[in-house]
């Protein structure tokens, strides 16, 4: 049988990577994308089986260029739902070339330039304040991105934010670990399918559901579902009636997200995310009450919540 062919946000190293790896294992084909669109336009297309994408993190929010393609406003991404999930905990660390930062005692004053990704610098604000308050910072595509951009400059002295996988990968120092702002941080990410293809389900509740391996785990029994829908704006409570469904039929709202819908301004999609208690044959009662209510309302996947209490 061929291997599983899983697309992610690449290069090589990022931690998109490491959450593919770690969901799916090294013996799939894992295909690092220069951007979220290309990862999932892959499954679309049937060039690739899954596809996994950043959703939101426990720091800082939701990562909207995901977003933006689950709202799908062009409706290029009609067969792709999501089918898993898995909780990924990020740790940052500080990178450079080697031997171009003393450690001892540690010294930051010659460094000119930060790089990582938009999501790490909110992720690691208390540490950039006390070190690094004045210091250039630019954004690149991925956190892997900016261990290449560092090791490949050497006309003056730059770092990274990523992670120690990027790290060894590229073969930088780690200068200083675990620095972002809270111990706990945390980045969920969505496992994507073509749902027209007929391929066959894998058993994701099999595998790895976090990366914190020294506390103890139980995964809830419950299934998550996310929707999205516009509403009318020009009729009263025409939101409180689409959200009292999701009410009256069992399911709990997790979460609310908005986004434009860049049809008419101030007009936006909304992505509600619900769990319910393994209940999921209701889900398309939901879907045909929510019609009736709302416009382009669209099912969006449902699966098993990998969400570990400890």
């Amino acid at each position: 049988m061929a291997p599983l062919k899983v697309t992610f946000l690449g290069p090589a190293a990022s931690f998109s990577h490491q959450a593919a790896v770690e969901t799916f294992g090294l013996s799939s084909e894992l295909i690092p994308c220069v951007s979220f669109a290309d990862a999932i336009a892959a499954v679309q297309n049937g060039e690739a089986d899954y596809a996994i994408v950043p959703f939101e993190n426990s720091t800082n929010g939701s990562v909207v260029q995901t977003l933006d393609l689950l709202v799908d406003r062009g409706g290029v991404y009609a067969d792709v739902e999501v089918c898993s999930e898995y909780y990924l905990t990020v740790h940052h660390c500080l990178l450079a070339r080697k031997g171009l930062i003393p450690l001892s005692p540690r010294d930051y004053s010659s460094i000119v330039k930060l790089y990582t990704h938009p999501q790490a610098w909110g992720q690691c604000e208390k540490f950039l304040a006390r070190n690094f308050r004045g210091v250039e910072r630019q954004d690149v595509s991925s956190t892997s991105k900016a261990g290449e951009v560092v090791l490949k400059t050497d006309t003056e002295a730059n770092a990274a934010i990523a992670s120690r996988f990027a790290g060894e990968h590229h073969g930088l120092e780690i200068l200083e670990e675990n620095i972002e702002d809270m111990a706990n941080n945390t980045t969920r990410f969505l496992v994507l399918k073509n749902v027209s293809l007929g391929r066959t389900e894998l058993a994701f509740e099999g595998v790895k559901t976090s990366s914190t391996q020294d506390l103890p785990q139980t995964v809830a029994k419950t299934k998550k579902t996310l929707t999205s829908f516009m509403i009318r704006q020009d009729t009263l409570g025409t939101l409180a009636d689409a959200l009292l469904i999701f009410k009256e039929s069992g399911l709990n709202l997790t979460s609310i997200s908005t986004r434009p819908s860049q049809i008419q301004a101030w007009k936006y999609v909304f992505l509600v995310e619900s769990e319910t208690e393994q209940n999921t044959e209701v889900v398309p009662a939901v879907m045909e009450r929510l019609g009736k209510v709302t416009e382009n309302c669209r099912h969006l996947g449902t699966w098993a919540n990998q969400l570990v209490s400890t």
